[in-house]
């Protein structure tokens, strides 16, 4: 007797995992995951092994929500203290990478604008022949790693990689980077494959299209225990089909945070993709159901967890015909390669835009346009805004460009001229440095000197700057974390009269009396062109 066709559910989530932890590209790319592992995941379990209350009662001031303090209860302990020597044992040789890392910044300190070539042979030797080393014209030496070289070694360990699967019962999820997933929590489905096998995208292929589930489970190489659960994850109810635009002008949707559908009768285009699960909610949103069956398209403006979301794009990778990256070759610890990773991670067809570079489109073409701030004033070029141009029309996604250069955008005027549509982030406070980049610093920065280097956009200030001279006809502020399907990532936690918010509201007012139509979309909206 042949199996029933079935669905994948709505509400079925899934998290990528690196060693078990949730999983960004900084825990992909391999001359970065080590730092990750040996200067923030281990030094988190080993607190909370040490003592476990302190976490405990910090996680009871909401303030402290996205904290290095593990969110479970002290019953846990063992299993944290197990995933711990189990991480010590089998990441052994990350954390001996991540010590050499720091050893190699000693070395580059000594040097004094005199050859490097005498230094080549006192680099540490789980390092040698994947670094060159460098100075900048002001006699800074700093090495570059060979990322292509250290993707075909054993420092990158896809064994470490892993997912996660189960049914949401609704969107609130704790915050994800500082708790790993334990193999004992209740009706999760832990699965071990890399992120990059096609057993992956045969399962949510079934969300649109039905099938068996026997050979997805073989493709899975589940256990029978694992076939029992995995079979809830199904139902014999198709999803509701997705509405396709036959206008003749441009349909934009907003999905939730900086994640845009553009679409024409002939092209789809979404935009730092970060998609809601089907679960009940007083709020209205677009789903993983409102997707088109095709998706062209998938633009990613930077790395931040917010932007480049594994758990949605792991989903919709063969959906997917083009990711579009900001280009960046790599070596630089803070900055590796987007294009390089994705394909890594099966990606078929990953194309690198650069500043002022152009793709054609459809009756269109899209235009990479410069992106500044948000990112603490490090050497980061790794991102970059999207300037969507579809039959006569222009969409500008500036994610969370902070207009610290205002004359920046004169000039970007004068090459693209008048915009219609700007999207432009106003997380105005953003954290300091060391929250998201502090593993991969060698030494601290000082307190004061952190709290100034900030992970922010634009205020109402700065936001008038960009409006003021590019000139659009509509500004919606979005990428602003509101949405509650959001909370596992960024703990915003915002209240009405958040700091954020106010900054918003005065753009909003600035452009209104300008007659400049505004909006700050929550949920989802929609808009035609």
């Amino acid at each position: 007797m042949s199996e029933p066709a079935l669905y994948l559910k709505q509400n079925v989530a899934i998290e990528p995992l690196y060693n078990q932890w949730y999983a960004w590209y900084y825990l992909i790319t391999p001359a970065t995951a080590p730092l990750y592992v040996a200067n923030h995941h281990v030094k988190i379990m080993q607190s909370f092994v040490a003592n476990p209350a302190i976490h405990v009662a910090a996680l009871k001031n909401p303030a402290l929500a996205g904290g290095p303090y593990i969110n479970y209860g002290v019953e846990r302990v063992p299993e944290i203290k197990q995933l711990l020597e189990r991480t010590l044992k089998e990441q052994e040789s990350s954390i001996r990478f991540a010590q050499a890392v720091a050893e190699l910044d000693k070395l580059l300190a000594t040097a004094n604008g005199h050859s490097l070539e005498e230094l080549y042979r006192k680099v540490p030797d789980i390092l040698q022949g994947y670094v060159e080393l460098t100075y900048d014209l002001n006699n800074r030496a700093s090495p570059r790693f060979f990322e292509a070289l250290l993707y075909g070694s054993p420092h990158y360990k896809e064994n470490a990689q892993s997912l996660s699967l189960r049914l949401l019962k609704g969107d609130a999820r704790p915050y994800v980077f500082s708790t790993p997933r334990l193999d004992s929590d209740q009706d999760t489905l832990h699965v071990r494959l890399p992120f990059r096998h096609e057993a992956i995208d045969q399962l949510f292929a079934m969300r649109r299209t039905p099938g068996p589930i026997g050979p997805v489970r073989e493709a899975l190489g589940l256990s029978a225990q694992q076939g029992e659960l995995l079979s809830a994850f199904f139902t014999e109810q198709p999803p509701r089909p997705a509405q396709k635009y036959e206008g003749d002008g441009v349909r934009l949707r907003y999905f939730g945070h900086a994640c845009v559908l553009i679409e024409t009768r002939d092209v789809s285009i979404l935009t730092d993709p970060v998609i809601s699960y089907d679960v009940p909610s007083d709020l209205p949103r677009y789903t993983h159901a409102d997707l088109p069956e095709r998706i062209d398209y998938a633009l990613i403006t930077h790395g931040h967890a917010d932007h480049l979301m594994f758990e949605t794009l792991v989903q919709l990778r063969q959906r997917i015909g083009t990711v579009v990256v900001p280009a960046a070759e790599g070596g630089a610890l803070a900055d590796p390669s987007l294009k390089r990773m994705l394909r890594k991670l099966g990606f078929k067809n990953v194309v690198a835009l650069g500043e002022m570079d152009s793709l054609p489109l459809p009756e269109g073409e899209l235009i990479g346009l410069p992106f500044i701030g948000e990112h603490a004033d490090l050497n980061i070029q790794s991102k970059i805004a999207h300037l969507v141009r579809l039959k006569g029309r222009s969409m500008l996604m500036a994610a969370d460009s902070n207009a610290i250069e205002p004359r920046l955008y004169d000039h970007v005027h004068a090459m693209v001229g008048d915009i219609d549509v700007l999207f432009l982030g106003m997380e105005s406070e953003g954290g300091p440095l060391s929250w998201l980049y502090g593993p991969l610093m060698p030494t601290p920065l000082p307190r004061k000197m952190d709290q100034s280097r900030r992970l922010n956009g634009s205020n109402a200030e700065r936001g008038t700057e960009i409006v003021r001279r590019l000139k659009p006809k509509h500004v919606h502020i979005y990428a602003m974390g509101r949405e509650p399907w959001l909370g596992h990532i960024m703990a915003m936690g915002y209240h009405e009269n958040a700091p954020q918010l106010i900054e918003a509201r005065k753009l909003m007012a600035s452009c209104a009396e300008q007659g400049i139509a505004t909006s700050m979309p929550l949920g989802q909206a929609e808009m035609f062109f």
